[in-house]
């Protein structure tokens, strides 16, 4: 044999050597190297305390690296509680992360390390704190709750039928902003002449006036809707033991103190407008979200901003008429007011924004975020035309005919959109998750009710031939697809036994359930059920599902 064929020979010798070595050693008890895992949390998982936990802890079965990788603790709407840094134990073994006093509400803890030897670590888990509440969507607007009736649906989309509705609403809302905005004129214009007196005097007549008969409208029409389908004693009912019942009882009463108001001077008259204002603040969307001081008094201010613009409009606009050049001077206070009142409106605006939604996606896919969007695009051109108003002003010249109505459109624009998102939810109504999937060698479904932020219920139900017979495990796990930077949370089915009659010829059956806050924020989710049968072959579905 030639040289080069021994040493091919040789070669060959010590590679089989090599890999039966290998093979040996791996097949040693404790040769392979385990990965770290997670051997103890606090708080715990799904746990729930009655007072904030001060620090999360997070202990290994083997040393992590602490320089790398991060612990998270997500409120209910994803947001970081803390910006601290977590510090490891003496050993590496563990990390504690300091929490600073939480308030009642579900909480995510996201973990994400990695162990020395380099494989990465990751996962999350919930716990609550103190009585979880429910979150907002488009129930918590539903004034069937207040008198326990069912069966009526929320308004979250525009329908035609609707459109009466949204009519009264712009009709009571225009003369509501108009009302107030002429009682609260009189109190920046004071010594500005006797004609601008008369005419304030006049209109505060003719809007108080508009303002009961578009109260009356807007509540007869509102209470029609809520009681349809139930007798007229619910009338009584209404009025008289619901809060909505109440506020519209103090709308008509201040409606008609307003006739006796209008008689006093600018301070009661301004008194008088700041008491309606309030009141609508405290019966709209804003008294459903936290925190509740922040979300009315923004409200308030909103409405009294847009107040003082469509009373100061009104009246430029029948000055114009009367007299150019007592228009002209009142132009100059109108001016100045109006880009106060416009700013005030954009930044009550973006606040109540903020305070309303969890996130600014929910702009381009609510009908309430559509008309949102409108109205913003029709405030950026109020602000042109108010500008060009303003240049006219400081050059001494008088409005223009064409600017005035172009103001007085785009408010009355602006009027029916808030009219209309006045009455429709933010955020959409949640729907139970109801997924089912059928094959040959499996049926699957899940149920995730109500399917909110918080607590909901899980079920699971597994169909596997018969000759596969009952699956050995089955594990459902939930992904956040908004927040792909935390792990998956587990939620911890146990098998039940399942009341509902859903069998299916030539298949065994197994239903798994589960309670608790394993959608701890609203968004994107994605759920992940791992079904193994007892030959080990594992099956994985994946479906998506969403929450507001």
């Amino acid at each position: 044999m030639s040289r080069k064929s021994n040493k091919y020979l040789s070669l060959i010798q010590a590679a089989a050597i090599s890999i039966w070595m290998c093979l040996m050693l791996l097949s040693m008890p404790g040769a392979a190297a385990a990965h770290a895992e997670l051997e103890r949390t606090v708080p715990e998982p799904n746990a729930k305390y009655e007072q904030s936990p001060t620090a999360v802890e997070l202990a290994f079965n083997e040393p992590i690296e602490p320089e790398v990788g991060a612990i998270k603790v997500l409120d209910s709407k994803s947001r970081p509680v803390t910006d601290k840094a977590p510090t490891a134990s003496k050993d590496g073994q563990s990390l504690t992360l300091p929490l600073p006093k939480l308030t009642e509400g579900v909480y995510t803890v996201s973990y994400a390390v990695i162990s020395e030897d380099g494989h990465p670590v990751s996962g999350s888990y919930v716990f609550v704190v103190g009585n979880v509440t429910e979150g907002v969507d488009a129930a918590t607007f539903d004034p069937h709750k207040e008198l326990g009736h069912e069966g009526h649906s929320v308004s979250t989309q525009l329908t035609i039928n609707q459109f009466i509705i949204y009519a009264v609403r712009a009709v009571y809302y225009a003369s509501l902003l108009l009302t107030a905005g002429l009682m609260l004129w009189p109190l920046l214009t004071r010594g500005r002449g006797e004609q601008l007196r008369l005419l304030q005097k006049k209109w505060e007549m003719i809007a108080l006036q508009t303002l009961l008969v578009a109260s009356l409208l807007y509540i007869f029409v509102h209470a029609r809707e809520i009681l349809t389908g139930y007798p007229s004693s619910e009338y009584s009912k209404l009025f008289l033991r619901t809060t909505i019942g109440h506020e519209w009882v103090a709308l008509l009463v201040l409606a008609l103190i307003g006739f006796i108001i209008v008689r006093f001077g600018p301070i009661m008259k301004a008194l008088w407008a700041v008491g309606i204002l309030v009141l609508e603040s405290l019966s709209g969307h804003a008294v459903v979200f936290t925190p509740k001081i922040s979300s009315v008094l923004f409200d308030f201010v909103h409405l009294a901003a847009a107040s003082v613009w469509v009373g100061g409009l009104l009246l430029l606009l029948v000055l114009w008429i009367a007299d150019r050049k007592e228009a002209g001077r009142f132009a100059v206070v109108f001016s100045r007011a109006a880009l106060l009142s416009i700013t005030l409106l954009v930044l009550t605006g973006i606040g109540l924004t903020l305070l309303f939604l969890p996130s600014l996606h929910y702009l381009f896919y609510t009908a309430w975020g559509t008309i949102l969007l409108v109205k913003t695009g029709l405030v950026v051109l109020v602000l042109v035309v108010g500008g060009l108003l303003q240049l006219r002003v400081r050059r001494g010249d008088l409005p223009t005919t064409v600017l005035l109505r172009v103001d007085a459109a785009l408010m009355a624009l602006i009027i029916v959109c808030a009219a209309l998102f006045t009455y429709i939810s933010p955020l959409p109504a949640n729907e139970p998750v109801l997924y089912h999937k059928m094959g040959d060698k499996m049926h699957l479904s899940l149920r995730v009710t109500p399917n909110k932020p918080g607590d909901n219920t899980f079920i699971v139900k597994v169909w596997l031939p018969d000759a596969t017979g009952a699956p050995k495990s089955v594990k459902l796990r939930l992904f956040s697809l908004d927040r792909k930077d935390i792990g998956p949370i587990d939620v911890p089915i146990k098998a039940f036994e399942d009341p509902e009659i859903t069998s299916f010829d030539g298949f065994v059956k197994a239903a798994f359930t589960s309670e608790g806050p394993f959608v701890p924020f609203a968004g994107r989710w994605q759920a992940e059920i791992r079904v193994m049968d007892k030959d080990d072959n594992e099956t994985v579905e994946k479906t998506e599902f969403r929450n507001y």
